[in-house]
């Protein structure tokens, strides 16, 4: 239990932490929009750079491929999961359930980075390939909400008529969101240049990255904070889903990470993205394709409650639950 609360007790967990008491108790602390963009932007690139640079030196693996593999069926398959406990326990119409469903087949970049950066921090380093599998993993989510919102494949083929699914803003969206785009550009990026052309950047994305982290959870922590403060149709049912929900996704993951041979930091790091809840790429797609949908109760789950649970909690209970793997 001594790395859970070392991990608790980090700046990195404790930063996201002031933000939510700051914003809980109204003061005026803010980061501005912009700033706190850059700042995405740099963890971004920094964490596909370091990537591309590990898979460069250490070849091809052949865990890549079955772990891509098994993260884009999760992406798919976890969102039917979570639209059954949605309309069963949530009492949401199907609109509604898929909708959010989509949310927890998806991934959270964010969440992904935090959780490297803590598990480098505890000398635990996942493979530099997780990027990719983070890349394969967002879309297919999206597509299962739009399915199961639908009712069924001809609603989905339905769609393309009716509230802009056949609109390419959407695929857009789905497709060239810009974290993912840059996440995996710089993955590239280090993949071809390598260590040697790492290291004319190395002092830029390496010694900054924990203290822009730092400032930039802070931001998220506001953001959460007032996110939870401005839910309306959030019930108490949909909240205690809002956490049921990643530990049974990451459950899944364990038992997928296990089935592919998959161990230590690089279980954990596939346990975290199972576990992550997207409130990026899907709620741009879903107020696009699903206009109807209630944009407040799916971005008050994921970003609210799933995303600060995952950060302060999370991360930990699923390195601990990759150490079961040896």
């Amino acid at each position: 239990m001594t790395d859970i609360a070392a991990t608790l007790l980090s700046p990195v967990i404790l930063f996201f932490v002031l933000g939510a008491a700051a914003s809980f108790a109204r003061s005026d602390l803010e980061i501005p929009e912009q700033i706190g963009k850059g700042m995405s932007l740099y963890l971004m690139a920094s964490i596909g750079l370091k990537g591309g640079i590990e898979v460069s030196a250490a070849g091809f693996d052949p865990r890549m491929l079955s772990a891509g593999a098994a993260g884009t069926f999760l992406s798919f398959a976890l969102p039917f999961l979570g639209f059954a406990l949605l309309r069963r326990l949530g009492r949401l119409s199907a609109l509604d359930a898929g909708a959010v469903a989509a949310h927890y087949g998806s991934v959270s970049v964010v969440t992904f980075v935090t959780g490297i950066a803590v598990l480098d921090a505890n000398g635990d380093r996942a493979a530099g390939w997780m990027v990719a599998v983070l890349a394969l993993m967002e879309t297919p989510a999206i597509i299962a909400g739009l399915i199961l919102a639908r009712g069924s494949l001809a609603g989905l083929g339905r769609a393309r008529n009716v509230e802009g699914f056949g609109d390419h803003s959407v695929w857009r969206e789905v497709l060239l969101n810009g974290p993912v785009v840059l996440l995996i550009g710089s993955f590239l990026i280090g993949l071809v240049t390598g260590k040697g052309g790492y290291q004319q950047v190395a002092p830029f994305f390496t010694d900054l990255f924990r203290g822009v982290l730092c400032l930039f959870l802070l931001s998220m922590g506001l953001l959460a904070a007032r996110r939870l403060r401005e839910a309306r149709s959030l019930t108490p049912r949909l909240a205690l889903l809002a956490i049921v929900l990643p530990l049974l996704n990451a459950l899944v993951g364990l038992g997928t990470a296990a089935a592919i041979g998959l161990s230590g930091g690089t279980a954990a790091a596939f346990i975290i993205l199972c576990a992550s809840a997207s409130y990026i790429a899907v709620p741009a797609a879903m107020s696009l394709a699903l206009p109807k949908a209630d944009a407040g109760l799916y971005l008050a789950m994921s970003l609210a409650i799933t995303f600060p649970f995952n950060i302060i909690f999370g991360i930990p209970l699923y390195a601990r639950m990759a150490a079961l793997l040896g």
